[in-house]
């Protein structure tokens, strides 16, 4: 045998086990970012707030055990929500406006398990509604 062909087999070879290695490496590293976000999850029962989109950052959890219904919430400090998810049986309204003003954007969402990876606005304060 030539021995062109035989070196041209083996960068074949090695280039054939590169590509596996890194197709392994990936295949493992997507569960690892997915059990990351899942790291935090928001529990039946709460409704969640992220201060970075895709439920990343800092966390702000609100249960019915610490929010009186139909009361505006602001959200504490200086937090701003740019991710939320409702697992409450209630829907929740979310404000632009910290005051729960609705001068600013506003929307409601329904109770039960809505995921919002993305807010449509920042979001700064909150109210619960009776079912």
């Amino acid at each position: 045998m030539n021995t062109t062909v035989i070196r041209l087999a083996t960068i074949c070879a090695t280039a054939c086990a590169t590509v596996a290695t890194t197709m392994a490496t990936a295949a493992l590293a997507a569960p690892a970012v997915a059990a990351a976000r899942e790291a935090d999850p928001c529990e039946r029962g709460e409704f969640c707030l992220w201060s970075e989109e895709d439920y990343s950052g800092d966390v702000h959890r609100i249960a019915l055990a610490n929010a009186n219904p139909e009361e505006c919430l602001p959200l504490p400090g200086a937090l701003e929500a740019r991710s939320f998810v409702n697992r409450t049986s209630r829907p929740v309204t979310v404000y632009q406006a910290r005051d729960c003003a609705t001068e600013g954007e506003f929307a409601t969402y329904p109770g039960g398990g809505t995921f919002v990876p993305a807010a449509p606005y920042v979001v700064t304060g909150v109210q619960i509604w009776n079912g």
